[in-house]
């Protein structure tokens, strides 16, 4: 399907140029679904971010794009889907950008004034 753009007037140029961003989000969105359903809550996991050797942990939580994993030693990470690997998959990493660290994660423990709070 071919449109013509130069016959378009300035209005109908803006809303194609909304339906086609909001047509990309979606695409990417469901890409980003389609990677996390690989992983199911619970699941061991491996991923290497940048510099900093390889990191084990389990999948706590799904995000919009990401999901969280805790590490053993409590370290929380939104890692990108397409980073993560099963512990015990062979040593590849499938993505390229790197993995966000976060501040620890500690159970139960409420939140105080001037705690920085995530998502």
């Amino acid at each position: 399907m071919k449109i013509d753009i130069d016959a378009l007037s300035e209005s109908e140029l803006v809303d194609l140029n909304h339906r086609i961003v909001e047509r990309l989000r979606f695409i990417g969105q469901m890409r980003a679904h389609r990677d996390m359903l690989e992983f199911g809550i619970g699941d061991r996991v491996w991923f290497e971010p940048d510099y900093r050797g390889r990191i084990e942990g389990m999948v706590t939580r799904y995000n919009k794009k990401t999901v969280s994993v805790i590490t053993d030693d409590g370290r929380r990470w939104t890692v990108s889907p397409r980073l993560l690997q099963r512990v015990g998959s062979p040593n590849s990493a499938r993505g390229a950008k790197a993995a966000k660290p976060q501040k620890p994660w500690k159970p139960h423990q409420p939140a105080l004034p001037g705690d920085i709070l995530d998502e």
